[in-house]
């Protein structure tokens, strides 16, 4: 089969496309016909040996994909055909893969392939931020910052179906806050200046951000009392810093949002988040944002554009 592979610490720009011997399922794994693939921060990571997970080169890299039932442990509750998203940490960039069964999912029937390798990251992580983490009251208002990305478009969109008040996306382009207005938000403020224009219409409860830098700080003067900033990551390259005193004196609080670490060292979160999820999938009211979407032979240009920060919604591969 073909699959993309790293074999060397370089960078998006040195990844191959190779034919590979096809995936054998294990006890407990379902073996998955990739029809769509999500391309994520820490793939980009995998290219240059900085992220936590440090695989054996040669490697095929890719967690996150949908397509169709291949082989399935019997008692599993899947048969061949079946429509399912999955987490299978690596592999995924490939024409056959194979994740386990506690990590596989029915898709509901309105959800593409495309769409449904934009859920388990994306929406795992703004609902453990903002229900789990966050503490989301029902008519809580809600700032977004990197609001037109695969993150942010999933924060507004949880937030809203999981009952906040005023979604405010921040953007860096008005073309990129159409994405977010187009998402679920209520309104768009730029990123320069986006302190000033968030207060004069009322301070936010919470503030999702992955994107740290210098906007940190100024997230921060947008809470209430009690308001909360949940960092998620670091997209803009520089990790902020806070004075404490600002959260003493302000009665607020910095929440760590630590997705990955968390739901691997607890077999079966991710199930319960995705059953918390698929009604409002099922529903309409969570339509994952897609970006743009590569052939495996392109894989270098689709971790490129997440790390170069030029894709708004969930960047795909599709083999």
């Amino acid at each position: 089969m073909k699959a993309i592979q790293i074999t060397s610490l370089d960078g998006p720009e040195a990844l191959e496309l190779h034919d590979v011997p096809e995936p054998v399922a294990g006890e407990g794994q379902v073996l998955i016909r990739v029809r769509a693939a999500g391309v994520a921060f820490p793939e980009v990571l995998l290219s240059r040996g900085l992220y936590q997970m440090k695989p054996e080169l040669p490697f095929v890299p890719g967690a996150e994909i949908a397509g169709e039932v291949v082989t399935a442990p019997e008692g599993s509750g899947f048969a061949p055909g079946d429509r399912v998203a999955a987490l299978c940490l690596l592999g995924g960039f490939a024409e056959l893969a194979v994740a386990p069964v506690t990590e596989t999912f029915a898709l509901p029937d309105n959800i593409s392939f495309e769409q449904g390798a934009s859920i388990i990251f994306n929406y795992g992580t703004a609902y453990f931020a903002l229900i789990e983490r966050g503490g989301l009251v029902p008519g809580e208002s809600v700032l977004v910052q990197g609001a037109a990305g695969g993150i942010g478009t999933a924060a507004i969109q949880v937030a809203k179906a999981f009952g906040a008040g005023r979604v405010v996306a921040v953007t860096s382009t008005a073309e990129k806050g159409a994405v977010a207005l187009e998402a679920g938000a209520d309104e768009f403020v730029l990123a320069d200046g986006f302190k000033d224009a968030v207060v004069a219409g009322g301070k936010v409860d919470v503030v999702v951000d992955p994107v740290g830098g210098d906007r940190f700080t100024d997230s921060l003067r947008c809470l209430k009392d009690d308001g909360r900033v949940l960092v998620i990551g670091f997209t803009a390259g520089d990790i902020p810093t806070v004075k404490v005193n600002r959260l003493l004196l302000n009665n607020v609080s910095v929440v760590g949002v630590g997705w990955g670490a968390y739901v691997m060292q607890r077999p079966g979160h991710i199930g319960t988040e995705w059953a918390a999820l698929e009604p409002h999938l099922a529903s309409g009211a969570l339509t994952p944002v897609i970006g743009p979407s590569f052939p495996l032979a392109e894989a270098s240009k689709a971790l490129l554009t997440l790390d170069e920060r030029r894709a708004t919604g969930k960047v795909l591969i599709t083999p």
